[in-house]
């Protein structure tokens, strides 16, 4: 058993239920998949989820979070059901790369302590182009390290809170250095467990779902969109037992009789991820306990459900969760 897994009750999982994601169809790997999209510049993220339900001829998709026309990188899709783990990307943390232009010359020093500066928590009001109320926010800038600089360009990275506006980022440097400062460019490399490590392109998923339907390979198409389980691989789990399966999947709450294991670490209000014994995704919700309580409990709620995942109907009724 794995060691960073604490033990509540040791179950075996019935083979006649459920499936292993990977083991999953071609058909339900693409209903239950999400690609980690390399969006172009250009097209709007509404434009390429449009592509992508055509391409692929799905009735419902998805994305994680908008990108601007001109702005390029990570950019998650999920399909059909999928759709509904987007919520726990959209509140993830974001990963970027940005070339700022200089509206003068400053010296490297102060370039670098500038930058530092705008490391932990930072106040942004949205800009006036935004969608959302123009209120005063704190938000939190984990890193920010200079990449490059060629005279009055800056090249550096930003690793951030979701809700970030980079944009708004290069300004408040521009203002703090006393020369004024624009992004030029920007791109998106995560989104909480993307990265792009395994970033696919328009001009690629085409092709691999187009070899799949002439002759039938499946490869490429399963290296293109993955299951919808990597989108919840940035959270903390809970593995419960078969019986308990279906009642999460109709709402019911998570006592402790229907786990079976989970991760060390977890804290109340924690969004953790609620999943089979055959590592699919079932729910997910919020921690009402830390695990070592978890471990002593004996009785109780631990999880306040947030969101269903799972169909209801693929594990039997038994509703043995308390």
């Amino acid at each position: 058993m794995n060691p960073k897994i604490l033990v509540k009750s040791d179950d075996q999982t019935d083979p006649r239920y459920g499936i292993e994601p990977e083991k999953r169809s071609i058909e339900e790997h693409i209903n239950k998949g999400i690609v980690n999209l390399n969006k172009p510049s250009g097209p709007t993220s509404h434009q390429v989820v449009s592509w992508i339900k055509d391409i692929l001829h799905l009735k419902k998709a998805g994305h994680s979070g908008t990108l601007d026309p001109k702005v390029t990188g990570v950019l998650p899709i999920a399909f059909e059901n999928s759709t509904r783990i987007l919520s726990t990307l959209l509140s993830s943390g974001k990963k970027y790369i940005t070339l700022m232009n200089l509206h003068s010359d400053i010296p490297d020093r102060k370039l670098t302590e500038t930058l530092s500066y705008f490391q932990g928590k930072i106040f942004q009001r949205p800009p006036l182009k935004s969608s959302i109320k123009r209120q005063l926010r704190i938000k939190s800038i984990y890193s920010i390290k200079l990449i490059e600089r060629s005279e009055n360009y800056v090249l550096f990275s930003v690793d951030c809170e979701a809700g970030t506006y980079i944009r708004k980022l290069c300004h408040d440097i521009g203002l703090v250095l006393g020369t004024g400062a624009h992004m030029k460019e920007l791109r998106r490399t995560g989104v909480g467990p993307f990265t792009e490590e395994n970033i696919v392109t328009l001009h690629g998923l085409k092709d691999a779902y187009e070899f799949y339907l002439e002759d039938g390979d499946e490869k490429y198409l399963r290296r293109c969109i993955l299951p919808r389980e990597c989108g919840i691989k940035h959270l903390k789990k809970i593995w419960i037992k078969d019986t308990a399966v279906s009642a999460i999947c109709h709402g019911a709450d998570l006592n402790v009789p229907g786990i079976s294991k989970f991760n060390p670490g977890i804290n109340p209000d924690e969004l953790v991820a609620i999943m089979s014994l055959k590592n699919e995704l079932v729910a997910t919700g919020r921690s009402l306990r830390t695990s070592d309580e978890i471990l002593q409990m004996e009785k109780g709620k631990v999880i306040d459900l947030e969101r269903v995942i799972m169909e209801p109907e693929v594990y039997p009724r038994r509703w043995h969760t308390s």
